[in-house]
């Protein structure tokens, strides 16, 4: 049989779309461990699910731009990354407050 092959990368993406509460985890797990590549990657990630144009607009940069800044060597400026969490609506929180203690 000839059965749809989607690749791992837009599988994990069309994930995100679907269930936001899952990309958001996603992010949260990456940022308490991950490297910055990884970081950016991530952050790729959930700016392709959610829209890349919307999100350049929102942080007030060029598309391609925004490409580069997320890509796994791109070292966004404040302004840049600040910009991409306001549009993704995410908040960085204090791990403790994650993890249920106070």
């Amino acid at each position: 049989m000839n059965e749809p092959h989607i690749a791992h990368e837009e599988a994990t993406i069309a994930s995100f779309r679907r269930d936001p509460a899952f990309a958001a985890e996603y992010l949260n797990a990456v940022i308490e461990d991950g490297s910055q590549e990884e970081i950016m990657t991530a952050l790729r990630r959930v700016a392709e699910a959610f829209g890349m144009k919307q999100i350049a607009v929102s942080a007030k940069v060029n598309p391609k731009t925004l490409y580069r800044t997320l890509s796994s060597k791109g070292n966004p400026e404040l302004r840049t990354f600040r910009g991409i969490l306001d549009h993704m609506r995410l908040a960085v929180t204090p791990k403790h407050a994650r993890h249920g203690h106070l």
